[in-house]
């Protein structure tokens, strides 16, 4: 096989290679073997023509496609090691010549990796971060532990804000109720922002078995078009009024908050000892996030190809769709629920996917650069690792992902960590 690669701008370019003739033969031989069992032709049973009786029907022509389908993915693998490039996308493949007893012709398009020209990425100097955990965030831990122990009690005075209304609700456009407007039975908690602004702000005051009537407008992004913008009202039946207790912050309290601790100092011990270590992994974090940012930003890529961004937003669109199914909701069942199309959920990835190409071929580069390689002792360590942070027996991990692939993962972790650890904080 011979493989020749032209450039034609700057990532891109045309690969010409050859699939040899005594490799399209057998995968002749194989296309036939596999098509004649569905052929019907007189003098034959199905599933016995002769080859030479396909040839004189059909032509061999007619196996050449298929063939080249099965061959191609190979042969291009071996000319794009051959012409050493770096594709970043599919390429589009033509056929130039096809010709019997000889070698094959193809022409690749192909989109290859940018250049990228790194700019500083050691000691970068990012912004302070807050590591102290003061006296009010423990008191706000501690605030928050205790409404979470609050109880709801019946009563019948006046609702007020922070109370819960159970209600029966319907809304109306134009004295006409609207599908998704009723409801019953349904707890809601006043000032919990959760309906649309207006609504719980007037039934500060109801009593339960009350009838009363909401008067609200529709925001103008509210997602069914149909109601956005306009005014409704909601016939509401009051059937019960809860007052929130809080119960008081003492040794008891903490003690069904959080049964390792005896005493409410030992709980505010405890909840200063979490925050601090959630404040310094929060720190480190964000430090690790904006060198990373820096370093992208002191780079300059190339003509960034379409063809990645576009590549890296589809896996977003599958991995989130995926995700929709696994709860139960199919892509037309989202788009239908949100008022969006496909091309939306596109665009609301866009930037993100951008940003994380961008950021992959600088720490790609990065990782060249500085000569940064991964062992097969590092591969074995990272499987042992993944198996017992999810549980998974080895052979799992490894029939998913390949030594590659792990080699590749824990050298951009490396270039990270380089990035992080020299950055430093002003």
């Amino acid at each position: 096989m011979t493989a020749k690669w032209e450039k034609v701008g700057t990532n891109d370019g045309i690969l010409t290679f050859t699939i040899p003739a005594d490799a399209v033969k057998p995968e002749l031989d194989r296309v036939f073997n596999r098509v004649k069992k569905n052929l019907n032709l007189p003098g034959f049973r199905k599933g016995h023509v002769s080859r030479k009786a396909f040839d004189r029907m059909y032509g061999e022509e007619a196996l050449f496609q298929d063939a080249a389908n099965n061959l191609l993915p190979e042969y291009y693998t071996k000319a794009v090691e051959e012409a050493g490039i770096e594709p970043v996308a599919q390429p589009k493949i033509e056929m130039e010549s096809m010709e019997k007893d000889q070698d094959w012709v193809v022409k690749a398009n192909v989109i290859v990796r940018p250049e990228v020209k790194l700019g500083d990425y050691k000691n970068l100097e990012v912004e302070k971060q807050n590591r102290e955990v003061t006296d009010e965030d423990v008191e706000n831990r501690l605030k928050a532990a205790q409404e979470r122990e609050a109880e709801l009690v019946v009563t019948d005075e006046a609702a007020k804000e922070g109370d819960t209304v159970v209600i029966d609700f319907e809304g109306f456009k134009d004295g006409e109720a609207f599908e998704g407007g009723k409801g019953d039975n349904y707890s809601l908690e006043l000032g919990s922002h959760s309906f649309i602004p207006g609504f719980e702000e007037q039934l500060v005051g109801v009593k339960a078995g009350d009838d009363t009537e909401v008067n609200v407008t529709f925001p103008e992004d509210y997602q069914a078009a149909e109601l956005a913008g306009q005014p409704a009202v909601f016939k509401v039946k009051v059937h019960e009024v809860k007052e929130k207790q809080v119960p008081e912050l003492d040794d008891e309290l903490a003690k069904d908050i959080d049964d390792s601790v005896n005493t409410l100092a030992e709980l505010k011990e405890k909840y200063r000892k979490e925050l601090e270590e959630q404040r310094v992994a929060e720190a480190d974090e964000a430090v690790k996030n904006l060198a990373i940012q820096k370093a992208v930003d002191n780079a300059e890529i190339v003509d960034l190809p379409q063809e990645m961004i576009d590549e890296e937003i589809n896996r977003s669109v599958q991995q989130f769709e995926q995700q929709m199914q696994q709860q139960g909701i199919s892509p037309q069942m989202y788009f239908q629920l949100t008022g969006t199309t496909e091309d939306d959920l596109r665009k609301q990835f866009a930037a993100e996917a951008e940003q994380r190409v961008r950021t992959n071929l600088v720490l790609e580069a990065i990782m060249d650069a500085e000569n940064i390689e991964a062992t097969d002792e590092d591969v074995e360590n990272e499987i042992k690792e993944l198996s017992n942070e999810y549980h998974l027996d080895e052979k799992q991990i490894r029939s998913v992902l390949s030594d590659d692939m792990i080699k590749h993962d824990i050298r951009m972790k490396r270039a990270v960590d380089m990035i992080t650890e020299t950055a430093k904080e002003a």
